[in-house]
């Protein structure tokens, strides 16, 4: 007799948790039977230094998942769409991307409401090399010092003066109840968020037509194809999921419209280059993702990131 539950696995995080069981209660209300299997990943274990300083940092936090999904062991996996490397994992597929919540980055200051007013030298946490490089940009006077772990964690650091300012991800503190913490949101053009920030991703086996069907009805296909679009542009410019690029797409009508940016350093400060554009007629997310990244690539992302990547351990360790 064919199984009913579904097992569903997750990262054990309050942030995780919270999003997995946002997708856990719509299976549910949907007459499905599931359980949560809590799969611990490598970037929730190693927690001392920055992300991109672990051993193959670029899907630190979803390979232990994929591995539970090949084995066999769950049925599906939720992610964090922005943690999940360009490249597809053989056998797996993306099947699934409910309503996006907020992309952007969010400021959460206790010496001073906004970056704008931090005074000199201030510090902010935040271990994301993308979100140094454009803090640095508008802040240079400031200090980056890196700050890891769960969000809970990294807001009691703040609190206890270890930092005087966070930037976070305005999806996590809003699906957590922590909206209230926020006190500047971080909007393109001046801070780029990440490709894919604010979205989850319901994984699954290729060639499952149960969790297929399953995990379909809760699909947002203007979301999804937001981010097929933001991860097509990443993909192109051979970036991973740790890459300094920033994307943003979005419908404005039947259009789809994106923007993304490359940052990389520049002499002793930082550049930044833009492009944009809206999808043609009938041209696919994919597509119009591959023409934004070729429109990078003109004004010069190949020789940034290449710059980037040869400074980005110093922008981590600050």
């Amino acid at each position: 007799m064919e199984r009913t539950e579904i097992r569903v696995g997750t990262r054990g995080s309050a942030l995780a948790r919270t999003q997995t069981g946002w997708v856990v209660d719509q299976f549910r209300a949907r007459g499905h039977e599931v359980s949560v299997e809590l799969v611990s990943t490598r970037g929730d274990v190693v927690t001392d230094v920055p992300i991109a300083g672990i051993r193959g940092g670029d899907g630190v936090f979803v390979r232990e998942l994929e591995r539970a999904l090949l084995d066999g062991r769950i049925d599906a996996a939720v992610h964090s769409f922005k943690d999940l490397p360009t490249a597809v994992t053989p056998g797996l597929e993306l099947a699934c991307v409910p309503l996006r919540a907020s992309p952007f980055d969010a400021f959460v200051g206790r010496a001073a409401p906004t970056i704008d007013q931090l005074p000199p030298r201030a510090v902010v946490g935040t271990s994301s090399v993308r979100r140094v490089m454009q803090l640095r940009a508008r802040r240079p006077d400031l200090e980056v010092r890196s700050v890891r772990g769960n969000v809970d964690t990294r807001l009691r650091q703040l609190d206890e003066g270890v930092c005087d300012g966070l930037i976070l991800a305005a999806a996590g503190l809003g699906r957590l109840g922590l909206e209230q913490r926020i006190t500047e949101v971080l909007r393109p053009d001046a801070f780029w968020p990440a490709v894919a920030q604010g979205a989850l991703v319901v994984q699954i086996r290729s060639g499952d037509p149960r969790m297929a069907a399953v995990v379909s009805a809760i699909d947002d296909p203007s979301s999804h194809a937001a981010v097929r679009a933001e991860r097509a542009c990443l993909a192109a410019l051979a970036g991973g999921c740790l890459a300094p690029v920033g994307a943003w797409a979005r419908f404005e009508g039947d259009l789809l419209h994106l923007g993304a940016c490359v940052l990389g350093p520049n002499g002793a400060g930082i550049a930044t280059i833009e492009a944009r554009a809206v999808a043609g007629a009938a041209e696919t997310p994919e597509e119009l993702g591959r023409r934004v990244a070729e429109d990078l690539r003109r004004l010069g992302a190949d020789d940034l990131l290449a710059l980037g990547r040869e400074a980005e351990g110093r922008l981590r360790q600050g």
